[in-house]
C-alpha cells in the first residue's frame, strides 16, 4: 500500500545518551593549559635573550615566534574557560631557571615543555571526546600543533 504524500515515518527511537561534559574537570584542565602556555611565553622569550653566536638571529626569531604562539594558545584556553562560565587562572605554570643556556640545552628544555603541553591537551581531549565538538576540535588542533613543535625540535636537536 502506498503512503499518502506528505506523511513521514516516525524516526527510530535512539537510546538516550548523556552528552554533558564534566565541567569542573574540563575547567581545571583548561586552566592548567592556560598556565602552561603562559609559562611557555615567558620561557621562550627568556631563551631568546640568552642565545649568542652566529646562529643568534634565526634562533631568536624562532624562539620569539614560539613565545607569540604560546600567548595565542593561552588566549584560546582563556576564552574557552570563560565560555564555560569559569574564571581564568592568574597563575603561571612552572618556570625553572636551570641556567643552562647552550642551544642544545634550550632545545632540550623546549622539548620537555612541548611534551608537557601535549599531555595536557590529550587529557582535555579525553574529557570532551564525543561530548563537545567545539572543545574536541580545539584539543585536536592543539595536539597537532604540539606534535608539530616536537617534530621540529627533534630535527633541530639531531646531529648528523
Amino acid at each position: 500500500m502506498k503512503k499518502p504524500k506528505g506523511t513521514r515515518r516516525a524516526p527510530a527511537a535512539h537510546p538516550k545518551r548523556d552528552w554533558s561534559i564534566d565541567t569542573p574537570r574540563v575547567l581545571a584542565t583548561l586552566n592548567a593549559i592556560l598556565e602552561l602556555e603562559l609559562a611557555g611565553t615567558v620561557r621562550y622569550m627568556h631563551y631568546s635573550f640568552m642565545v649568542f653566536g652566529h646562529h643568534r638571529l634565526p634562533l631568536i626569531a624562532w624562539l620569539r615566534g614560539q613565545a607569540n604562539e604560546s600567548l595565542l594558545h593561552a588566549q584560546f584556553a582563556g576564552e574557552h574557560i570563560t565560555g564555560l562560565g569559569g574564571h581564568p587562572s592568574l597563575d603561571i605554570g612552572p618556570l625553572l631557571e636551570t641556567h643552562r643556556h647552550t642551544i642544545e640545552q634550550i632545545l632540550e628544555e623546549s622539548h620537555e615543555h612541548e611534551s608537557d603541553a601535549l599531555v595536557c591537551y590529550r587529557e582535555l581531549l579525553e574529557l570532551v571526546k564525543d561530548r563537545s565538538v567545539l572543545l574536541e576540535e580545539y584539543a585536536r588542533t592543539q595536539i597537532a600543533s604540539e606534535e608539530t613543535h616536537l617534530a621540529e625540535l627533534a630535527k633541530m636537536m639531531r646531529v648528523d
